[in-house]
């Protein structure tokens, strides 16, 4: 077989093309070279000799080289990313061939499958910055955590950044909902549950439903009410690889999954309304919180207790204020859900939103 798997593949840094390139004629070494690229969510060019000039063998951000045609490529120029790939573990003259060839890596299978498919899935989604992660969680009960994630999301979508919301809390009905995207096509958190290692950004963002410009997971209406860790910390690094903003709505109980989420946050708001209660209460959540995150802010909602403003409420639990969430009374009223919370960009809610994001991108060291 002589030929070029024709598929487009998604741009890489820098604009070069994110095709990998196999050069083989082992069929059996083929098949699995194509399995671990479609792991990876890429899809490759494939020759059984180096292309003819013009090809892809100067352009491909990846070149996977089966030992049975090092010969063939020995004389091609010279660059890097080469791997050279094998089965043969006890070969000697493996190493020669891979200096002949100018390879960075000889490696073998299947022993060396796990690092490939990262590789591979580095340079088919690149290796931009990550997305910058906000996690939000609410005092107590009812805080309106989840009207605030939502909020952040859609204002985040509104200014043009690529946009993930995670709702990781599966007893809070789905932010698909509060959306008004409960009938949206695209898979929810069940289909992830054994997800391991390595998961396709690319493949991750398109698979979810598209609600007001943003990319949604969130669960289903069945009995899965939990997702294994590892699944929760595969998820959310594939999300976090694609750049943008990942907004994060995070259940006041903390186990092993919730853990791996507070992980991968850059930071999180705890919302806490004005209220001694809902102080007690927010005390608690911020010191077992805070052993996992490093950057924990409070969002204050009123109304206030006697005695209470935003700023007592920070100092009060010692931490940095992010701000007084306002009120938005479109979404108290019973045609309120027509739009999602932070929609249009006018109301108060939004502006806070705006402002939120606008500091921590600052922060973060710019847009993503």
């Amino acid at each position: 077989m002589t030929g070029i798997v024709t598929h487009d593949p998604p741009p890489g840094p820098g604009g070069r093309p994110g095709r990998p390139l196999i050069v083989t004629e082992d069929a059996a070494l083929l098949d699995d070279l194509l399995r671990l690229c479609a792991a990876a969510g890429a899809t490759p060019e494939v020759h059984h000799g180096v292309p003819e000039a013009g090809g892809g063998w100067a352009a491909a951000p990846l070149v996977l080289v089966g030992d049975d045609a090092a010969r063939r490529v020995s004389g091609a120029a010279r660059r890097s990313g080469v791997v050279l790939v094998g089965r043969d573990q006890d070969d000697p003259d493996v190493w020669k061939r891979a200096v002949q060839i100018g390879a960075d890596h000889v490696l073998m299978l299947p022993d060396g499958e796990p690092w490939l498919v990262d590789r591979i899935a580095d340079v088919a989604e690149g290796t931009g910055r990550p997305a910058l992660t906000v996690g939000v969680i609410g005092g107590r009960g009812g805080a309106g955590a989840s009207t605030l994630a939502c909020a952040l999301a859609v204002t985040s979508a509104r200014e043009g950044l690529r946009t993930l919301l995670v709702d990781a809390d599966p007893l809070g009905g789905g932010l698909d909902v509060l959306l008004g995207g409960e009938g949206a096509e695209g898979l929810r958190w069940p289909a992830f549950a054994a997800s391991r290692g390595r998961v396709g950004g690319g493949a991750l963002e398109e698979s979810l439903p598209e609600l007001h410009s943003l990319r949604v997971l969130s669960w289903d209406r069945g009995t899965c009410v939990a997702v294994p860790p590892p699944a929760i910390r595969a998820v959310l690094a594939a999300a976090r690889r694609r750049g943008g903003t990942v907004v994060v709505d995070l259940p006041r109980r903390l186990d092993d999954g919730v853990a791996e989420a507070l992980a991968q946050l850059d930071l999180a708001l705890l919302v806490v309304p004005g209220e001694l209660r809902a102080l007690a209460a927010a005390g608690r959540v911020a010191s077992a919180v805070g052993m996992v995150v490093r950057d924990l802010r409070v969002a204050v909602r009123g109304p206030y207790a006697p005695g209470l403003d935003d700023r007592a409420v920070a100092r009060l639990l010692d931490l940095p204020l992010a701000g007084e969430v306002p009120a938005e009374p479109a979404l108290l009223r019973p045609q309120g859900g027509a739009k999602p919370p932070g929609a249009g960009g006018r109301g108060p809610l939004a502006r806070f939103c705006t402002r939120f994001w606008e500091r921590a991108l600052v922060e973060a060291g710019g847009a993503r």
